[in-house]
């Protein structure tokens, strides 16, 4: 007679390993679950379109929303860009421009809703730190100086012809760049002898270079809009930036970066 207690025996071990194996896979199920309530805890990622000239307020907003477990994927350039990128769909939350032109444009795409004013900038001239040119007014600009100016085309280059025309000015530019930050930068390289840029962007250059007021800026202001994107991929952490940027705390953050209020 053949014994079956080997057989049972078998039988009994694969049993308990069945049994380990399910209670091991009812472990990591309620690991899972654990994650995923964390998960759904975390407000996850905004996605920022944002005139280059406010790249100076980057770390306050990342931080200001870390607090609020938010992560956020800011993309600074300029604002005219910007629109193109959102007309061809690409996928944002918040966007940011330097002036109302380009927030007009944004509305008539239908990639906005509903602007709202930030702040405002103005312009300045900004020279290299040694000033080799020996420029201390917009008087002093003549042929010979190797000048950077904004395209007309975004906000800055836009501003900046405004200027020249209620100062009379036929400004020959050696440079047309895309944004106010390559202004900045060609400057403080040496690379040009002056350029015009926002107040804001020359004050984020610290002693880089000098600053040279330009009479009747402050007649022709920028003014920066936000505003949700028509199709927001996070709604809540896009309304929850928005809040922060038309905030009362955060108006002192704009005027500490030189920024200046929507309202005296």
């Amino acid at each position: 007679m053949i014994s079956t207690r080997p057989t049972r025996a078998l039988a009994a071990g694969a049993a308990l390993t069945l049994g380990l194996a399910l209670a091991s896979c009812a472990d990591d199920a309620a690991d899972n679950q654990a994650d995923d309530a964390a998960g759904s805890e975390d407000g996850g990622t905004i996605t920022l379109y944002a005139a280059a000239s406010t790249s100076v307020l980057n770390d306050e907003i990342t931080d200001r929303l870390a607090e609020e477990g938010f992560d956020v994927d800011i993309v600074n350039t300029g604002s005219s860009e910007l629109v193109a990128q959102l007309e061809e769909g690409a996928p944002a939350d918040v966007f940011v421009s330097a002036d109302q032109r380009t927030m007009d444009r944004a509305v008539d795409s239908e990639v906005v809703q509903d602007p709202e004013e930030l702040a405002h900038n103005e312009m300045v001239m900004v020279v290299p730190a040694d000033n080799p040119a020996d420029i201390s007014s917009v008087e002093d600009l003549d042929e010979d100086t190797v000048l950077a100016l904004c395209d007309e085309e975004v906000p800055c280059g836009n501003v900046s012809g405004q200027i020249q025309e209620s100062l009379g000015l036929e400004l020959q530019p050696d440079t047309l760049e895309p944004s106010v930050t390559d202004v900045l930068e060609k400057v403080a390289s040496g690379e040009v002898d002056a350029g015009w840029v926002y107040r804001t962007d020359a004050a984020s250059a610290g002693d880089q270079v000098q600053i040279i007021e330009i009479p009747g800026a402050e007649e022709h202001q920028n003014t920066l809009f936000g505003a949700l994107t028509a199709d927001p991929q996070n709604p809540e952490g896009a309304k929850a930036l928005l809040d922060l940027l038309t905030g009362e705390e955060f108006a002192e953050i704009w005027e500490e970066h030189g920024f200046l209020p929507t309202q005296d």
